[in-house]
């Protein structure tokens, strides 16, 4: 109920008026003044009730007059009656109806009341009453209250006494109060007073309203009052203590700061009054230290410092930094630097303890915190006062531990049994007491020191104990553990509270930033640097501090909740730093952590690298230096864990404690959820993890995860059950650590991979030179991170990808083992990961992912190869249709086999390379196909599998097949790629960088595959390169249609001649070394055991194999512009081949040169005359020309080819009707080849007989010479003389070369048969061809004749003597031993003699040509036939010279018409001589019969002497006018040596008859009878030739006369021997038969010399008569008698008109 309603109105009429009646009342006997104001007061009232209707105001305005009754009832000092007023005036100020001057008067009496000691309980309600209903008191009544309750609280009653106290704060408060509402009040009217300036040195109260004016001089006395000066305003004051007047001053500025703030006077009181005040009293505890006693030194007894004062003062300081540190900035600096001082160890330990609480409260007040640090340690000359608190509080519980505390007894060991605050009540965790039942006190435990900790307040606020003692005088004795408990709450939360305020400040920044991005996304305007600034300084200022205070504190914790919250703020710090990007702190806390988890003193050079610079650094506070303090290792810790340091020599053992374990959790934590702030120090947490991972024995399993090992790994490793359960734990938070790196930002992941990979090098270097169990939690943990971070996996992937390679070639088994596996399981998680966009439109990225598998080629490690083509066989199977762009990178790495790698890594390249060949090659994009071929190559090439080898050609067939399926889609792929490539390389200004550029792409491909096949057709290996060879010749064949004609081009020059070039060198340069056996057990034919002879082969299929394209593809190849230098680098090969010193090879080149020779010249079909067949070449040449060489194949008319002709535009590769290709420039290069072969390998070798030689073989020969018919036939038009000596001297030389002894069985016939070897036949069948064609041939050609013969006249000689071949000693048939190096000659005979057939055959035809008549055929015929002839029976063989002379008879019969019609032209006169010399070598030889040559064969010999003097007399002496005189001459002097006996001297008296040769001498003579007196003289040269005939005999018979007189003089008795007696005999016939013809011819006729040597004659005769052989007297008797008709002689006619 209001007091201004009208009920309470009415009742307070009716209360004041029973008032004043009970007041007339009591005062009627005693104080009748009294009782008539109080009845004069009724009647007031009545009447003020009736007349106003504002009672209330009315009375207000008379109270004066109102009170009156009841002040002076006080003055009767009777405790009744003043009870009783008292009472009323309470009712009337309860509703406000005291005027300000009943007010004074009020006071003054109460005034009076209180000095004389009265109801003093009562006096200090009135008071308060009377100030808090209203507020008309103002000034000196004002003042006068409160000096009235302040004498009454100095009273000596206790009561009184606080009561008084407490009414003199509520007083205090009001006045304050009042000024609040005065204030508002006045708020919107007024002009606001200026801001407070701080410096601002105003001191007048003028300005001020009432009460601010009442506030500002209670304020400043009661500075005055404590200051112990005497008071301006409170008038009246007898005493004041300093601790109440501090106390009131605390409240004020507690409870009214803003006054403070608001009005500059009150602002200019706390600088000016407050604070010099605070630092006075401050003095005697600045001043004294703990120890020193006033001794000399110090004149002036030092104060003591005095507890409650100190206690209040620090309250005050507390209060006034926490309010008007704005404006106090200087002052609050000199406050906390004393502050900071009190910490000291050397201050009393209450002293400490109340510091330490105070301190304790600016710590839960972080923005103020940053205040100090904007306002100090971010100013130049200022004092560091943040920094220096962070590090007292530090350097506090420092000297805790060292400096056991003074007067406090209890600093041994042992904790106390009971201690009050016990773990029960703990608010540090989740119970400190954590083991079941064990009462254990949390405590911390430093080098002997043991300090338990109590529960001293709740997180965050600082509820101090002894800053609240405001009853104690006495300095209270401090617990045990107390200040310690205190400066750790204060430590955690000054971390808690300035990391959750700049947490939460830059979470709002980033915020707000994200908000003006997305608002306008272009410029953000620059942050203001300043608040990053702060936090920065402030983290900067305090780390260190907290940092050495922290680890000391973790390392003396034995309580696990109090680890736990060391390590949170740790943690918290260190994330912090994180975030504001503060490197050096952030990585020291890091450091402090992972140095606890590890065991103490565990040597990790990442940890100490840190800690050292740490360690050096010590923070000075204020003269006493805070060093970073080293972990104590005497810690009473539960050991959970034994296990090896992971080092790279072995040591002992080391331990683990549980504290440890929760370190590496929290270190975990941190990872797990800071893990994008620790950038670089991601190394020293991994680095510790992978330490403690070692020593718990975590190994790592599939996918990198690690998972305890099994207890075998690590004898050495202990574990507790404890710590068994937490492993999989661990393991799991590990794994969870690396997944969660998903979350991370890229820059953090960076720096996670950059850490895994150094720590992962430190790991590979203790590794090196030792195969022991290398660290493999780096590797392990590389591959978990890359596996979780698939999506972006670009951004990690190069230097994720590019340290497993380098793991990849370690040396330790196990450590590359688990690079391979970690690198080969990230190929192909990320080919099978859903990529956005997938793989197939992003080939940078599957380029990307496969390129590591690339690089794993350069390693040498087989393991890591093998392990490498395993993925590549599983990306086959699993990704292969999908590789597209990656496969010449995974051909590639298929490809990457080395001979040094052994077979089974090449078997599984191979197995790939098939899967490939079987199933992709239609996935894959036609560029790779080329790279197919060529790692198809290269298997054909490696060394190690033969079979893989042999394999891969087989593989290049399919694949040629797939082309050949294939080909129009390939085509236009390629095309496509190409312009693609095309215009990229024109954009650049290059040419197209492609093998066989310019020919079209799917040409190229076709090329690849040829190039390929041809390098393997010179491989070392016999079997591959005969399978490469086939191959390649069949594919070229097969499809060869399908390459456009000037691709041809490229195939003959870079393929084929390429190859031939490569073989020819090859085998030129093989080893002759025997080759023992082909590996294991496998026997080598002869003829293939040398290298030499394996490479032979290789040549003879490589020649063939080019020589038959050369005559399929001919059409084809003829258009090409250059065939003729095709055809002449062929032929140089051929020749090359066919000149080699190998009988196979040579052999085998003239097979493909008669081959090639096959490609007859087309012709219109119109006249197509069988070419060979026109010239009559023998069958048995046809036969070998055409069995050498297949057939043309067939020629595919695929659909394909014409489709890919028409592609190109070009026309099939047929020439066009009716037009012939001149070839005859290729033919003329053949014929110059076949020269070139045949000069060579028929030139005999020089040198002596002792070399060794090459000699070629006889089928060889043979097979060139059967060459040339089929080559005549194309150049026979332009064969000139010059061609045909050529010709000549290779067939010369041909038939010269002699057989091994080895073949001669083969070759020769048995010596008796007179046959032909074929190479004989061979040589004369070309000389029959030539001799054809000339006889057909122009006039021209027939010049050619004379060179046939000679040629022919050559091999006649061989009869009598067989050709030398050089120096070369050659053995007669019959004396070759078979089976030894020798030589053997053939038997020529036959060959001769057949030549001798020919040539009389061609002489028949040929006698009268003109060139066979100018070139003295016939002489040269004649002295070539005069050798046998003159040789007779010692020709070799008896048949030739028979032949010689029956084929001389037949030339003659044929060539003497001829030389007599040309007998004027002088062309024979040289023939004559050469006949006559013939005639006479054989009619008369000197070689002599054999002995034992029957006499049938005897007469039969004789009969052919006869058959040629025939031919003389009918063919020669008949025209003997047309012959010269000479031959004549000889002629007729042969026929008279003829006709007289010439026998040999070795005839048996028997055989004289027969061998006396009568028949030939009868017709020797009777020829020359004949001619003597030939009556039919037409001519004078017959004459000539009687005469000569006649002299001739004459002559004859003249000497043998006189040789007979002479003999048979001197024989005396003796007969002359048999021959000489039947000489003489005969030569008398013949004079006796001369006489006789003498007498018939006509004298005219008889020469007069005749007549001389007739009659000259008879004297000789005459002394013949002594012989006494009867036969000769008889003839003798016959040759006188015609005499008798000379003897007178004849009646002659008249001569010259004589007679």
């Amino acid at each position: 109920m209001s007091t201004s309603s009208p009920e309470a109105v009415k009742k307070l009429l009716e209360n004041m008026q029973a008032d004043l009646r009970s007041l007339s009342m009591e005062c009627k006997k005693k104080f009748p003044p009294v009782k008539e104001a109080a009845e004069s007061g009724i009647v007031k009232i009545k009447t003020i009730a009736a007349r106003n209707t504002d009672i209330l105001a009315a009375l207000k305005e008379n109270s004066s007059e109102v009170v009156q009754p009841f002040l002076m009832g006080c003055g009767t000092k009777e405790p009744k009656i003043t009870q009783l007023c008292l009472a009323a005036i309470q009712r009337l100020m309860s509703h406000e109806v005291v005027s300000e001057a009943a007010a004074g008067n009020i006071i003054n009496m109460l005034w009076q009341l209180m000095e004389n000691g009265l109801e003093e309980l009562k006096l200090l309600q009135t008071v308060l009453v009377l100030l808090t209903t209203n507020t008309i008191v103002h000034d000196e009544v004002l003042s006068k209250a409160i000096v009235l309750c302040f004498r009454l609280h100095f009273t000596k009653d206790n009561i009184t006494n606080n009561t008084a106290a407490a009414t003199v704060r509520q007083v205090v408060t009001v006045v304050f109060e009042r000024m609040v509402a005065e204030d508002d009040r006045f708020k919107g009217l007024a002009d606001e007073p200026p801001a407070v300036q701080g410096n601002s040195n105003r001191r007048s109260v003028s300005t001020l309203r009432p009460s601010a004016k009442d506030a500002y001089m209670l304020f400043q006395d009661l500075c005055q009052l404590v200051n112990a000066d005497a008071p301006y305003w409170l008038v009246g004051m007898t005493e004041m203590t300093r601790t109440f007047g501090l106390e009131l001053l605390e409240s004020v500025l507690n409870d009214f700061p803003q006054v403070f703030l608001q009005h500059q006077e009150f602002s200019f009181l706390l600088k000016e009054r407050v604070c010099p005040l605070v630092i006075k009293l401050f003095s005697p505890n600045i001043k004294f230290r703990q120890g020193s006693c006033s001794s000399a030194a110090s004149p002036v007894p030092v104060e003591k410092p005095y507890f409650p004062i100190c206690m209040r003062l620090l309250r005050v300081v507390s209060v006034l930094i926490k309010h008007f540190y704005s404006l106090l900035v200087t002052e609050c600096e000199i406050f906390l630097s004393l502050l900071v001082k009190f910490l000291d160890g050397e201050k009393p330990q209450w002293l400490r303890a109340v510091a330490v609480e105070s301190v304790h409260r600016l710590c839960v007040q972080p923005h103020l915190l940053r205040s100090f640090c904007q306002s100090y340690d971010m100013k130049q000359h200022s004092t560091k006062v943040f920094r220096d608190i962070v590090n007292a509080l530090g350097s506090f519980i420092q000297s805790l531990f060292i400096l056991p505390s003074t007067g406090n007894t209890s600093s041994t060991s042992t904790p106390p049994g009971v201690s009050a605050s016990g773990s029960q009540g703990s608010a540090q965790g989740p119970g400190a007491g954590a083991g079941a039942g064990l009462n254990t006190q949390a405590a911390f435990e430093y080098r002997g020191t043991w300090i338990p900790l109590m529960t001293v307040s709740v997180q965050g606020s600082a509820k101090a104990t002894y800053l609240e003692m405001l009853d104690k005088v006495e300095p209270p004795s401090i617990p045990e553990g107390y200040a310690m408990s205190v400066a750790f709450s204060a430590l955690l939360d000054l971390v808690r509270g300035i990391t959750m305020m700049i947490e939460r400040e830059l979470a709002k920044q980033e915020q707000e930033e994200a908000m003006r991005e997305e608002a306008e996304p272009v410029s953000s305007p620059p942050q203001e640097p300043m608040a990053h600034e702060v936090w920065e300084e402030m983290v900067n200022a305090c780390w260190c501090g907290l940092l050495a205070a922290l680890s000391l504190l973790l390392d003396a914790s034995t309580d696990e909740a109090a680890t736990e919250n060391i390590l949170k703020a740790e943690l918290c710090v260190a994330s912090l730093c994180g975030r504001l990007g503060l490197v050096t702190p952030r990585d020291a806390f890091i450091t402090a952590i992972c140095k606890a988890s590890l065991p103490p003193h565990y040597a990790l050079t990442i940890l100490s690298s840190n800690t050292t610079n740490l360690a050096n650094k010590v923070y000075s506070i204020q003269g006493q230096s805070v060093q970073m303090v080293s972990p104590s290792s005497e810690s009473h810790q539960q050991v959970v864990a034994v296990g090896q340091p992971l080092t790279a020599q072995p040591q002992g053992t080391v331990v683990l404690t549980a504290k440890n374990i929760q370190c590496m959790r929290t270190l975990l934590n941190l990872a797990h959820c800071h893990g994008v702030y620790l950038g670089t120090s991601w190394q020293l947490v991994l680095a510790t993890l992978q330490h403690l991972v070692w020593i718990l024995g975590l190994k790592p399993a599939v996918g990198g995860v690690l998972k305890p090992g099994r207890a075998v790994e690590g004898p050495s490793t202990v574990l507790t059950t404890a710590v068994m359960t937490d492993l999989p734990v661990i393991s799991n938070i590990l794994s969870r650590l690396f997944e969660s790196s998903q979350y991370l930002d890229d820059v953090s992941l960076h720096h996670l991979i950059n850490a895994l990979c150094s720590l992962s090098m430190e790991a590979m270097e203790m590794a090196y030179g030792n195969n022991k169990e290398p660290s493999l939690f780096a590797v392990a943990k590389l591959l978990e991170t890359g596996l979780v971070n698939m999506d972006r996996i670009e951004i990690l992937w190069r230097p994720l990808t590019a340290h497993l390679l380098e793991v990849c070639q370690h040396p330790n088994t196990r450590m590359r083992e688990w690079g391979a596996e970690a690198i080969t399981s990230l190929i192909k998680a990320g080919l099978s990961y859903k990529h956005e966009p997938p793989l197939s439109q992003n080939q940078r990225l599957q380029l990307l992912l496969l390129n590591p598998l690339k690089e794993l080629s350069n390693v040498l490690h087989a393991d890591i190869r093998q392990k490498q083509l395993e993925c590549v066989l599983q990306i086959l199977q699993n990704q292969g249709d999908s590789l597209g762009p990656g496969w010449p990178l995974v051909l590639g790495v298929i490809g990457a086999i080395r001979n040094d790698q052994g077979e089974s890594l090449i078997r599984t390249a191979f197995q790939c390379l098939q899967l490939v060949v079987t199933d992709f090659l239609p996935t894959m994009p036609c560029m790779c196909l080329q790279v197919v071929v060529d790692v198809a190559g290269s298997f054909g090439l490696q060394n190690q599998e033969l079979n893989i080898s042999l394999t891969s050609i087989g593989l290049l067939w399919n694949i040629s097949d797939y082309f050949f399926q294939r080909g129009e889609a390939i085509t236009e792929e390629l095309e496509k790629e190409e312009a693609v490539l095309l215009k990229q390389a024109q954009d650049k200004g290059e040419p197209l960088n492609r093998p066989f550029h310019p020919a079209p792409p799917f040409d190229c491909l076709w090329l690849c595959l040829y190039a390929k096949l041809g390098e393997l057709c010179v491989d070392p290996r016999p079997a591959v390169r005969k399978s490469a060879g086939q191959t390649m010749f069949s594919t070229i064949a097969a499809h060869g249609t399908l390459l456009q004609p000037p691709t041809w081009n490229i195939v003959v020059w870079k393929v084929l001649f390429h190859l031939l070039n490569c073989v020819r060198k090859s085998s030129t340069t093989a080893d002759k070394e025997k080759i023992e056996s082909g590996g294991g057990n496998i026997l080598i034919h002869h003829s293939r055991d040398t290298a030499e002879k394996q490479w032979a082969e290789t040549w003879v299929l490589t020649l063939a194999g080019v020589a038959r394209i050369f005559n399929t593809r001919r059409y084809l190849l003829q258009q090409l512009g250059d065939f003729f230098k095709a055809w002449e680098v062929l032929l140089d090969h051929i020749q090359s081949a066919a000149l080699s010193k190998n009988n196979e090879v040579s052999l085998a080149a003239l097979k493909s040169f008669q081959e090639i020779l096959q490609l007859v010249t087309p012709i219109k079909d119109t006249d197509k005359p069988d070419g060979l067949a026109a010239m009559d070449v023998s069958s048995v040449l046809m036969e070998s020309l055409q069995g050498s060489g297949p057939g043309r194949p067939l020629i595919r008319s695929d659909s394909l080819a014409e489709r890919l002709a028409q592609r190109y535009g070009v026309q099939p590769s047929l020439p066009p009707p009716g037009e012939e290709i001149d070839d005859s420039a290729l033919w003329w290069s053949a014929w110059n080849t076949w020269y070139r072969v045949g000069t060579e390998c028929t030139r005999p070798p020089s040198g002596g007989p002792d070399k060794l030689v090459f000699v070629p073989s006889q089928p060889f020969l043979t097979a060139l010479i059967q060459i040339f018919p089929a080559l005549y036939q194309h150049i026979a038009g332009g064969f000139s003389m010059e061609d045909l000596k050529k010709l000549g001297v290779i067939l010369y030389g041909a038939v010269s070369v002699p057989i091994s002894s080895d073949s001669s069985p083969f070759i020769l016939p048995s010596y008796t048969e007179a046959v032909l070897t074929s190479l004989q036949e061979a040589v004369l069948t070309a000389l029959d061809v030539l001799q054809k064609a000339i006889c057909v041939g122009s006039e021209n050609l027939q010049v050619m004749y004379p060179a046939i013969f000679e040629q022919l006249l050559l091999f006649v000689e061989f009869s009598c003597k067989p050709p030398q071949y050089g120096k070369m000693e050659t053995k007669h048939v019959a004396n070759a031993k078979y089976n030894q190096a020798e030589w053997v000659a053939l038997n020529y005979v036959p060959f001769a003699e057949r030549s001798l057939e020919v040539l009389v055959d061609l002489y028949h035809k040929t006698a009268c040509h003109k060139a066979v008549i100018t070139e003295k055929v016939l002489q040269n015929i004649i002295k070539t036939v005069r050798i046998p002839l003159g040789l007779k029976y010692a020709c070799p063989a008896e048949s030739t010279w028979k032949l010689a002379v029956s084929s001389l008879l037949k030339v003659l019969s044929i060539g003497l018409p001829v030389a007599r019609q040309q007998a004027s032209s002088g062309k024979f006169d040289t023939m004559w001589p050469e006949l006559a010399n013939a005639f006479e070598d054989f009619l008369f030889t000197k070689s002599t019969p054999p002995d034992n040559l029957s006499i049938q064969e005897f007469q039969r010999n004789e009969a052919v002497d006869v058959e040629v003097v025939q031919l003389i007399s009918t063919e020669i002496l008949p025209f003997a006018n047309f012959i010269p005189k000479e031959f004549v001459g000889r002629i007729m002097s042969m026929l008279n040596r003829g006709s007289i006996h010439s026998q040999s001297s070795s005839f048996t008296e028997a055989e004289m008859d027969i061998r006396m040769r009568e028949e030939f001498s009868k017709v020797c003579f009777e020829t020359l009878l004949q001619f003597s007196f030939s009556n039919k003289v037409s001519t004078p040269q017959e004459g000539y030739i009687s005469r000569m005939a006649l002299s001739v005999l004459l002559q004859r018979a003249q000497d043998v006369l006189r040789r007979f007189v002479e003999d048979e003089r001197l024989s005396g008795r003796c007969p002359l021997p048999r021959q000489q007696v039947t000489e003489i005999i005969f030569v008398l016939k013949a004079i006796s038969t001369l006489m006789d013809s003498l007498k018939k011819t006509q004298p005219e006729n008889v020469d007069g010399n005749v007549w001389a040597q007739v009659i000259a004659l008879y004297p000789t005769l005459v002394e013949c008569i002594t012989c006494s052989s009867p036969e000769v007297s008889s003839a003798l008797r016959d040759a006188l008698g015609p005499f008798k008709d000379f003897m007178q002689p004849p009646v002659s006619k008249v001569q010259n008109g004589e007679s």
